[in-house]
């Protein structure tokens, strides 16, 4: 299999099942073995995909258009991850109009990622849905201000324009509204946002939302017309949710509840893909560039400077991983499913209107991933993470 060889070696599965009992969560620890009724997950974490019996096809439903946020999937494929385990997998772009959990829940896809809250209100509407791992760890989502706006803080946005996407993605900003005690539909002015800072840099709005790794960077590859120069972090205030404590989880890896429960197949399938795209992000953790290069040649809109920010962030929402990447921590979790529930929006609704329903995610997969590549010399956790600093270009070129 090819694992490069700078990455650390883990302490072998003893080690591994230590720190999953160390971890909380609402799953009970996995044994270190397969159920007996069920057959084991191959081929080994080693083996070479020439030895594969039969090739899985699987399908990945993306959540936007192809870009780094998504480098450690195209990194599997690239690097023979998947291929390795015995999968071929086709990755489909996301959109707008494109709903990555309801391609999964209607069986048009087998695997999909996005959003915790968002895919929670989908199972809390009927979607048979389970977060089998948790990639980004950290919330990216930002609230970005020029410095003269006046806006260093959640009270500041009181009278202002404050902009947002839609489509799920203003549930921080409704939850930091509601934490600083503004009602969203009198104190604030929230102006509907294309997914690009225009409104910003034209003065339309006072605060735009953000995403470390895509937004944010749009407007320090722009022009500042006063100085014919870039504008730099200088020029902005940057709020991040995440800082402020209503971060919600973002990119995880959602599979079919029923078939997971009840398809011993597609359960090995999921822990070897989940296998797979785990060393893809830890190949995109050890070499930014290489993933960088990746993504480019699978044609992004924006280019080579972006992507490498965009690799750069990412990282920082994935590494170090504490309990090991992938891993669904308990308290975050529960952090993220009362914010669901506890907030409300302009007509006074709550994305959720409960607690998420028992199995509405599980660390099995993740721990049987990890088990599957207990040999393989694959570093899970990144404790020696560094982020690297990234200079980028006018329009991200």
């Amino acid at each position: 299999m090819r694992i490069r060889s700078h990455r650390r070696v883990l302490a072998g599965l003893a080690a591994v099942s230590l720190l999953v009992a160390a971890c909380g969560g609402s799953d009970d620890a996995a044994p270190a073995e397969e159920p007996a009724d069920e057959p084991a997950a191959e081929p080994a974490a080693d083996s070479p995909a020439d030895g594969c019996a039969s090739i899985d096809q699987v399908k990945l439903q993306l959540q936007w258009f192809t870009q780094a946020q998504f480098a450690g999937y195209y990194a599997a494929i690239d690097q023979g991850y998947y291929a390795d385990h015995c999968l071929e997998v086709t990755i489909l772009e996301g959109g707008v109009d494109i709903v990555p959990q309801t391609q999964l829940a209607n069986g048009d896809v087998d695997f999909a990622l996005a959003w915790v809250p968002k895919a929670l209100a989908s199972r809390e509407a009927g979607a048979d849905i389970v977060n089998i791992a948790q990639i980004f760890q950290r919330s990216g989502t930002l609230q970005v201000s020029f410095k003269d706006s006046g806006i260093s803080s959640v009270a500041d946005f009181s009278g202002k324009k404050i902009g947002n996407w839609g489509y799920g993605n203003e549930y921080e900003i409704f939850a930091a509204l509601g934490a600083e005690g503004l009602d969203p539909a009198s104190d604030v002015e929230l102006v509907g946002q294309n997914f690009d800072m225009v409104a910003l840099l034209e003065g339309e709005i006072d605060a735009a939302e953000a995403m470390t790794y895509n937004e944010y960077a749009q407007v320090l590859e722009a022009v500042n017309p006063d100085t014919g120069a870039l504008y730099t972090a200088d020029d902005f205030n940057v709020i991040s949710y995440e800082e402020i404590g209503v971060g919600m989880l973002q990119d995880a890896i959602w599979a079919d509840g029923a078939r997971l429960a009840s398809d011993a197949a597609y359960k090995d399938i999921a822990t070897r893909f989940v296998a797979a795209s785990m060393l893809g992000w830890a190949h995109c953790r050890d070499d930014v560039q290489s993933c960088t290069d990746i993504v480019l040649g699978a044609g992004p809109t924006l280019g080579a400077s972006h992507q490498m920010w965009q690799m750069n962030e990412v990282n920082k929402l994935i590494w170090p991983s504490t309990s090991g990447v992938g891993y669904i921590d308990e308290a975050a979790w529960n952090r993220t499913a009362e914010i669901s529930q506890q907030t409300p929006n302009l007509e006074g609704t709550t994305v959720l209107t409960a607690a998420p329903s028992d199995g509405s995610y599980t660390n099995d997969i993740v721990e049987a991933a990890w088990a599957l590549l207990a040999d393989s010399g694959a570093d899970l956790f990144g404790e020696g993470f560094s982020p690297m600093s990234v200079t980028l270009n006018e329009g991200g070129n």
